[in-house]
């Protein structure tokens, strides 16, 4: 029994592999941590809601609600992934504090990637190709949600609440029932 479970994991692994998207396929460092996380491992076939944050900005506080939107639909496949930047000058100064902001005083418990770029020549390999897409980030707390096969399905700019009805309704398309 033991391995024929084996087994199946072992074929669903390899499935899962083979229908990640390459732009997800990176081993990216978490926050704060030497742990790295491949964003295939966690989202092969799943949907994933994709932000880019900062941790002194007017739009820090949506981390609450990104945490609402993780609880709620992440037993119905969807993949929350913040990716903290200073490109638009309002990440802290170091990670420690940048960690405390997320975990401390708003309870993200989904992935949160460490410090990178998501604009430019310099921006990591997830926003180079969500850029590629539809366009690069124009302010911190932009989310993308990208479905299963890799393409975005919808962009929403900073303005957009996660608990706004257009961003509710675009995820309740792209989970499972």
């Amino acid at each position: 029994m033991y391995k024929l479970i084996s087994l199946v994991f072992l074929l669903f692994s390899v499935n899962a592999a083979a229908t990640c998207p390459d732009f997800l396929n990176h081993d990216l460092r978490k926050l704060h941590s030497n742990d790295t996380v491949n964003l295939c491992e966690v989202a092969a076939g799943k949907p994933l809601l994709i932000v880019n944050t900062a941790s002194h900005c007017g739009y820090t506080s949506q981390f609450t609600g990104l945490e609402k939107l993780h609880e709620a639909y992440k037993e119905r496949g969807l993949v929350v992934v913040g990716f903290a930047s200073n490109d638009f000058r309002q990440e802290a100064k170091d990670e420690s504090e940048a960690a405390a902001v997320c975990y401390k005083n708003y309870g993200v418990t989904f992935t949160m990637m460490a410090p990178s770029s998501v604009r430019g020549d310099s921006a990591n390999p997830v926003f180079t190709e969500l850029a590629r897409q539809t366009g690069s980030p124009s302010w911190n707390f932009n989310k993308y949600l990208v479905g299963s096969d890799g393409a975005v399905i919808e962009q929403f700019g900073s303005n957009t609440k996660p608990q706004s009805d257009a961003l509710i309704a675009a995820i309740e398309q792209a989970v499972t029932p």
